[in-house]
């Protein structure tokens, strides 16, 4: 059983219909990259996980419990990252998390050791200055920990890293990975690189369902096709492989750019065997012979379009 398990969520607003019978299962301590174009239903998923908004039907649970709109008990072992997070301005980040500790119930001497364990982690242990002149990165930041704070078994995160530079997003990615060992994360985004760098697993929703799902690794394997690249010495070499009769096939299809040719085969049949024996009989030996893996953007393309 996953921590998070959603079984036919269905949703519409009107009569537009967001979620068409989603199901998803989150295995516990991976981050999972939940993706989709912008209004696919991502946030309206979140909310409804959270109980903030009400599902027309199916299911949802967190760590076994069923969730049920208006009632929060489910949400003891979440922590939320919402987009945009918001502050007390006037507050500095421990009297923040102070503030918050003592909502959650939690001991003087329990928040002081998280505060410091958590703000140590995402870089603002030395940040004494109030939160109302902190970053957008900053704030980000802050928002994780505050989400920690509680030690939840589920930390989700809608869209954490979409309004950061370079720079502030792979801070809140490094803090991301290193929360990992201790919490599962959904990690809502549409930057696939993103996802690409840190995530055990994806979820790609469009059309109010799953469109792809499963490990990264597991739906390169299954999305390639036999693409292969090869560079040459030279273009010359380039020009003969191109030009070769053994390759004037409609199955395959190639390209060249210099002394490099990119070569897709269309026929099951045919592999990088075919391509090898080829090169043999023409006597030339290749700088590089490199099976072509799909990229997280193809596999996106290749199933939102």
């Amino acid at each position: 059983m996953g921590i998070l398990e959603i079984k036919q969520l269905y949703k519409c607003f009107g009569h537009h219909k967001v979620l068409k019978g989603l199901d998803m299962d989150v295995p516990e301590h991976s981050i999972f990259g939940f993706v989709g174009k912008n209004g696919a239903g991502k946030t309206t998923t979140m909310k409804i996980i959270l109980g903030l908004l009400k599902a027309d039907s199916g299911s949802v649970t967190v760590c076994g419990e069923e969730v049920r709109y208006g009632e929060t008990k489910t949400n003891r072992n979440i922590g939320f990252l919402p987009d945009v997070p918001e502050f007390y301005g006037y507050m500095n980040p421990l009297e923040y998390l102070k503030l918050c500790g003592e909502i959650t119930g939690l001991t003087k001497s329990r928040i002081k050791t998280r505060s410091e364990e958590l703000l140590e982690l995402v870089g603002l242990k030395d940040a004494n200055k109030k939160i109302g002149g902190f970053s957008r990165g900053m704030k980000q930041r802050l928002g994780i920990a505050q989400a920690l704070l509680n030690e939840p078994k589920l930390l989700i995160c809608d869209e954490p890293t979409s309004a950061l530079d370079p720079i502030g997003r792979k801070e809140i990615l490094d803090i991301l990975l290193a929360a990992k060992g201790k919490t599962t994360i959904v990690f809502s985004t549409h930057i696939l690189s993103d996802v690409e760098r840190i995530c055990d697993r994806i979820a790609v929703l469009h059309d109010g369902k799953l469109a792809l799902c499963g490990t990264i690794s597991e739906n390169k394997k299954r999305h390639r096709h036999n693409g292969f690249a090869i560079e040459f010495e030279n273009e010359k070499d380039a020009l003969l492989f191109e030009n070769t009769e053994e390759l004037k096939h409609p199955s395959i299809n190639l390209s060249r750019d210099g002394n490099a040719v990119t070569v897709l085969l269309t026929d099951s049949n045919m592999d990088g065997h075919f391509i090898l024996d080829v090169l043999s009989q023409m006597r030339i030996v290749p700088l590089r012979f490199e099976v072509m893996e799909p990229t997280l953007e193809s596999m996106f393309m290749e199933v939102v379009q």
